[in-house]
């Protein structure tokens, strides 16, 4: 390895006029001989290159940085005297420098405000087309089904009404059996005061049987099985395994979309059913441990002051509820990408999504049947 060239480099300063002239040469072996020069120095007006006999791209980019640097605390420095290789050679230096980028000037407020509304609202109808589409591709396949039975999967259905359904009832029963209780504590607290206790089974009645059993019901489900659904279509997802699928001639939404969501139709009626028992059941024991309510008089109060309408109101919602539920898991399924964070984010949102669609669901009925009096 031959050794670099032995260089020179002269700093000589004049303290009255504020001129630095360099002498010799100003390449990368003296560049930080300059620096540490430069950084004794305060006051610069002036740096002379007319004395350099060489000056090289490191040179270059230290005068250039250096003069930019004083030139942020307010000091001009400029450079003179240079030949003209050197004035060519600054000239490349200063254009190849990186430029800053200039701050964009913010928005005004309600402006951005408007933009970030429309955008969640563009937002919201572009999902909801997504989940329509959805909706049509399991109601396609699902007909095709019926006309050629040989392609519907009869043991995944079976498989998926017992995680979704069976697995399903010791928690919606419990959860339904408390929310009896909690309705006929607080429903006594209430009549108590007008003597009108005997009203409590009305109360849990028509909460129970119109409102709570199947809304809460799904709910759970929703949190419950709108997220296996994600994740169970999304690991297979993330894992290939989908587009294997394609590749054998297996149709996804087939095996994938039809089985779980057919077996939320058939499966939630049933669930909001027991929640339905569990609930009056757990509003008997306690309007007969709080009130003194019989359970023979508690029955009687029941068929006497409460209509059928109240469990069919209730009942027709299911269908709907399982189907917002199960497009939505399955949507959301199709929408991870190939990553555990992906999977994670879709399985949350998947769960958020549902809930909030079955309770605006909900809304909606609610608001239907008040119009046509039932």
């Amino acid at each position: 390895m031959t050794k670099p060239q032995q260089t020179n480099l002269e700093i000589q300063t004049e303290a009255i006029s504020g001129a630095v002239n360099l002498v010799g040469e100003l390449s990368i072996y003296t560049v930080t001989q300059a620096k540490e020069a430069f950084q004794k120095l305060s006051a610069i007006k002036t740096i002379n290159l007319s004395d350099l006999s060489r000056l090289d791209t490191a040179g270059a980019w230290f005068l250039l940085d250096r003069q930019a640097f004083l030139s942020t605390k307010g000091l001009e420095i400029t450079l003179s005297g240079a030949k003209p290789e050197a004035k060519s050679l600054l000239q490349s230096v200063k254009t190849a420098l990186p430029q800053p980028d200039q701050p964009k000037p913010h928005p005004p407020y309600f402006r951005t405000l408007l933009e970030r509304i429309g955008k969640r609202v563009a937002g919201g109808l572009l999902y909801i087309i997504a989940l329509t589409g959805f909706l049509g591709i399991f109601l396609h396949r699902l007909f095709r089904a019926l006309r050629r039975p040989k392609e519907f999967r009869f043991t995944s259905l079976v498989h998926h009404c017992e995680e979704v359904g069976l697995r399903a009832v010791p928690i919606v029963a419990l959860m339904a059996f408390l929310i009896g209780i909690v309705l006929a504590f607080q429903g006594s607290t209430q009549l108590k005061q007008f003597g009108a206790e005997v009203f409590v089974v009305d109360l849990i009645a028509i909460s129970v049987l119109r409102e709570l059993g199947i809304l809460l019901t799904s709910i759970i489900v929703a949190g419950r099985t709108a997220s296996a659904f994600t994740a169970a279509i999304g690991s297979m997802k993330m894992r290939e395994e989908i587009d294997a699928m394609r590749t054998l001639g297996l149709d996804p939404a087939m095996v994938l979309f039809v089985p779980r969501i057919l077996a939320l139709l058939l499966m939630l009626p049933i669930l909001g059913l027991i929640a339905n028992v569990a609930g009056l059941f757990g509003g008997a024991l306690m309007a007969w441990i709080d009130l003194g309510i019989s359970p023979e008089m508690f029955s009687t109060r029941l068929v006497s002051g409460t209509s059928v309408n109240h469990v069919m109101v209730g009942l027709v919602k299911a269908p709907f509820f399982a189907l917002i539920i199960g497009v939505v898991g399955c949507h959301a399924g199709m929408q991870v990408e190939s990553n555990a964070e992906s999977l994670g984010r879709m399985t949350s949102n998947a769960v958020v999504a549902a809930i909030f669609a079955v309770i605006v669901a909900d809304a909606i009925f609610s608001i239907f049947f008040a119009s046509l009096g039932i």
